[in-house]
């Protein structure tokens, strides 16, 4: 399952660039993955200040 990111995101943007496969894409109010390009690899979650990026 893809990850997804939960409303702690600051939208600081960590996460788009520590994606490998450019998921990743600022959203409204927050930064969102594409399921269909996300390949559940969590180099966001380790990339992110707040933990947002979430496995589901």
């Amino acid at each position: 399952m893809a990850y997804q990111i939960s409303d702690e995101c600051i939208s600081c943007g960590a996460c788009a660039e520590g994606c490998p496969t450019s998921a990743i894409s600022e959203g409204d109010g927050k930064y969102v993955i594409d399921a269909d390009t996300c390949v559940d690899c969590g180099a966001c979650a380790g990339t992110c200040p707040v933990g947002a990026p979430q496995a589901n």
